[in-house]
């Protein structure tokens, strides 16, 4: 009898618990008013896996501006596409397509990049460049969106970004599997700081280039200061954009803000303009992209 009692009173501990245990469960199952939605909800399906970045493409395609067609690099105001950092053959500069694809290099890659381009141009550049499916495209653009005659002109920030993503679209409609390398926009006012050394660069600069940051180069007053700081601001508005629409294309890399950190010096410069890149300063972006485009991640 004693026992029966206590397997009567196990049973019945046992039964509260258990009791308590459901009526937890319950209530942790419908917190925040989400019980409708059932214990399924929480699931979220596995993102698709991202491709593995291919580091040793077998072609190269560069589109972008005057600093990619070697602008200033060789002779006054002039391209030199044979320096450019993406395509370029001259052994001294070692550029990207060389690095990658070695002898293969001149008959694997395709500079279509323009001088005097903005970020509007480039779908029209990367239709171009998706034509011959290659396996990487460079991208180098902003800086003249920036670089206009006055602080009002520059591309509007929306407009940026519409633009990139239209000529990503594009390339994507034709050549989906090629990767594409993304540099920043150079530091505009680290440039005209170091420029503003040379007499002969300032007085190239009053020619028409890039005003909105290299017009008066020795004025340090508060409107021009401000002006600078304007085109600054925008720049990095343009990096963000650069790497905001870059992350959301699975076979895209933006260079982290390598170019926009680097400080060129004097000898990688120009000795025409002291501001677009010499052939050193050509070599350089060539062994940031080289190492951007061969990292593990």
């Amino acid at each position: 009898m004693q026992h029966s009692h206590r397997s009567r009173r196990v049973r019945t501990a046992a039964a509260v618990l258990a009791a308590a245990a459901l009526a937890l469960t319950a209530g942790c199952e419908s917190g925040d008013g989400d019980s409708a939605a059932g214990p399924s909800a929480s699931k979220k399906p596995s993102p698709s896996p991202s491709p593995a970045w291919n580091r040793s493409p077998k072609s190269v395609a560069a589109i972008g501006d005057s600093i990619t067609r070697g602008f200033d690099a060789c002779t006054v105001l002039a391209d030199c596409p044979e320096v450019s950092w993406a395509t370029g053959s001259d052994p001294r500069v070692d550029s990207l397509a060389v690095r990658l694809l070695g002898a293969a290099a001149p008959a694997s890659s395709w500079n279509y990049a323009k001088t005097g381009a903005r970020m509007a141009d480039l779908p029209a550049q990367m239709d171009l460049a998706a034509a011959q499916h290659p396996g990487l495209v460079t991208v180098m653009a902003g800086a003249n969106d920036a670089c206009r005659d006055d602080v009002a002109a520059m591309t509007p920030v929306a407009s940026f970004r519409t633009e990139f993503q239209t000529a990503l679209r594009r390339l994507r409609a034709v050549s989906p599997k090629s990767q594409v390398y993304v540099s920043s926009v150079p530091d505009l006012k680290r440039l005209w700081s170091t420029g503003r050394g040379s007499p002969l660069g300032k007085q190239i600069w009053k020619l028409g280039i890039c005003q909105s940051m290299l017009a008066d180069a020795d004025d340090l007053g508060a409107a021009a200061t401000a002006r600078r700081g304007a085109v600054y601001a925008r720049v990095v508005a343009y990096n963000g954009v650069l790497r905001d629409v870059c992350a959301k294309d699975r076979a895209c890399r933006y260079d982290g803000g390598a170019v926009f950190d680097y400080a060129f010096d004097g000898t990688q410069l120009s000795p025409w303009d002291w501001f677009h890149p010499s052939k050193d300063g050509q070599t350089h972006l060539a062994e940031i992209a080289y190492r951007k485009v061969t990292a593990a991640r």
